[in-house]
């Protein structure tokens, strides 16, 4: 069981339901490893967006309440900073100000940047598992230490019946060391 296969089975599982879609960056287009691991993926089951990470999450959120399941992908934890408006005060609080009228539930894909075998700088590779942990009542945040944890997460994300959202964060560098 290696690392990058759990991804992409993980990603092949996802698009079997329907209300399934992925957007994010490196979605149709190449430019992150994230981006091979949705290769069997049917073109118009993916919307490439450019680097608007808070109006990503806006969009997410949105579809979601429209009965979609977004795969909300951020090639980096750096680059969803962008979108802690929408995903603090936004999507992790809907059901509460709703009164429980509103659960959207959206998959968000995220990773710890790789380091090796080119250090890409600290704007890279940050890990903000544990502040996300702290802001987020309402959503899970998991973090994919192991290739075994990945396909059952990826699976609880999708199949969950709580209107939870969840935050699955990948090492970028174990995509080819795991």
């Amino acid at each position: 069981m290696r690392y990058f296969d759990e991804l992409k089975r993980s990603m092949n599982y996802l698009n079997e339901d329907p209300r399934v879609l992925f957007l994010g960056q490196a979605v149709a287009c190449a430019g992150t490893a994230m981006f091979n691991t949705l290769a069997d993926i049917p073109a118009e089951r993916r919307l490439e967006l450019p680097v608007t990470e808070e109006l990503q999450m806006g969009m997410s959120t949105g579809l979601a309440l429209d009965g979609k399941i977004p795969v909300s992908i951020f090639p980096r934890w750096n680059f969803l900073l962008l979108a802690v408006n929408q995903i603090v005060n936004h999507l992790d609080k809907i059901e509460l100000m709703s009164e429980g009228g509103y659960r959207p539930k959206v998959i968000i894909r995220t990773g710890i940047g790789s380091e090796r075998p080119l250090h890409p700088q600290q704007q890279h590779v940050g890990d903000f598992t544990d502040a996300f942990r702290l802001m987020c009542r309402n959503i899970d945040v998991v973090r994919l230490d192991e290739p075994e944890q990945i396909f059952p997460s990826y699976k609880h994300a999708l199949e969950r019946t709580d209107g939870k959202s969840t935050i699955l964060v990948e090492w970028g560098d174990f995509y080819s060391e795991k």
